[in-house]
């Protein structure tokens, strides 16, 4: 259950709003207070209050007395009482001078707060490169981007050297290939050395999905460079079409129930993404009379792809260590498999998560 989200939070620049409106109402009260004494002590010794009174009769100067001693009342309650409307209407346009110049101190960090989030959804590549005075909001800008370059050159130099690694061990993998095609189309080679060839041929087939595997999650941890509009339901339906005849192989039926969930991002990886689904479903299938169901759909404004599948219910303890790249559950068994088919070893679910992340900017 979502908890309700709050009108009004404490934010910083409320805090500090609200110190400055604190502190401006401690000093005036104390200001009015200060001026409350002084008017009192002023209007005490005021001339005609004490000596110059002698040579009346006595209710007289009582009379005269009474009357000085309500006109001090009257004066020093006047001069609290505008004091004290005169400090609220003050302190209201004090206030808000306080939460205009507190939003100014702030900017700086809303700037580096902002940068903050678009390198977490985009890229390392952007930088805040905050101006003005030397003060600890720009060393904290400066320190977040030296970490940011660090961060770049790190993942950048890991990145590479996965796609040269990749591409360098391509090239011996094809060459493997082609020789043991070339053995195989020998008409002269007996029974054991075609089975031999073919063996090989599976394994250096396996290898060379790995390499493509690698390269898939180079590209998942890149940012999409020219994102298209596509159609998951599209990208499902050929998916699923193309991949009928290894799941009519292992004996599995593809159900499908597809309605239009428009994406933008990158159409092959999120080709790569559904294809990683289905085939981990049919590959991790009941033997016989299983099925797969795939639904694209689009529910309170997020698109979805679900593929479900009558293979082994995964455990709960499992699922975070599904979302590391090549990672497959120790137990997992191929409950179903199809020989020579364009199914790839799978990149693990981190891959698809990646993937997905990456190939989508708009949900």
């Amino acid at each position: 259950m979502s908890t309700p989200r709050r009108w009004w939070r404490s934010t910083i620049r409320v805090r500090l709003t609200l110190l400055y409106a604190v502190a401006f109402f401690l000093a005036g009260a104390v200001l009015v207070a200060l001026m409350y004494l002084y008017l009192g002590q002023v209007l005490d010794h005021q001339p005609g209050r004490t000596g110059s009174l002698q040579h009346l009769s006595p209710e007289v100067r009582d009379a005269l007395r009474v009357q000085s001693q309500q006109d001090r009342d009257d004066t020093l309650n006047t001069m609290l009482i505008a004091s004290l409307v005169s400090l609220g209407v003050v302190g209201v346009i004090a206030g808000g001078f306080g939460w205009l110049l507190a939003g100014r101190a702030l900017q700086p960090l809303q700037q580096i707060t902002a940068t903050a989030r678009r390198v977490a959804d985009r890229s390392l590549h952007e930088r805040i490169a905050l101006a003005g005075p030397n003060d600890e909001i720009k060393d904290l800008a400066d320190t977040f981007d030296a970490m940011l370059e660090r961060l770049d050159r790190s993942f950048d130099s890991q990145r590479r050297f996965v796609a040269n690694a990749s591409h360098e061990l391509r090239t011996p993998l094809t060459i493997n290939r082609t020789l043991i095609e070339v053995a195989l189309d020998d008409p002269q080679a007996n029974g054991s050395l075609r089975q031999l060839g073919a063996t090989l041929l599976a394994v250096n087939q396996r290898h060379e999905r790995l390499i493509d595997g690698l390269l898939t999650l180079v590209s998942s941890e890149q940012r999409v460079m020219e994102p298209t509009s596509v159609d998951l339901a599209d990208v499902a339906q050929r998916i699923t079409a193309g991949s009928q005849g290894a799941a009519q192989n292992a004996g599995v039926e593809i159900r499908t129930h597809l309605r239009p969930a428009p994406v933008t991002g990158d159409p092959v990886l999120l080709e790569r993404l559904t294809q990683n689904l289905i085939d981990n479903a049919i590959r991790y299938n009941v033997p016989e009379h299983g099925w797969i169901t795939v639904t694209t759909d689009v529910v309170d404004e997020s698109v979805h792809l679900t593929v479900e599948n009558t293979g082994p219910r995964v455990p709960p303890y499992e699922v975070p260590g599904l979302f590391e790249p090549f990672r497959r559950l120790p137990a997992t068994e191929r409950l179903t498999d199809y020989g020579n088919t364009s199914i790839s070893r799978g990149a693990g679910a981190r891959t698809v998560d990646r993937a997905v992340r990456r190939a989508c900017t708009r949900w």
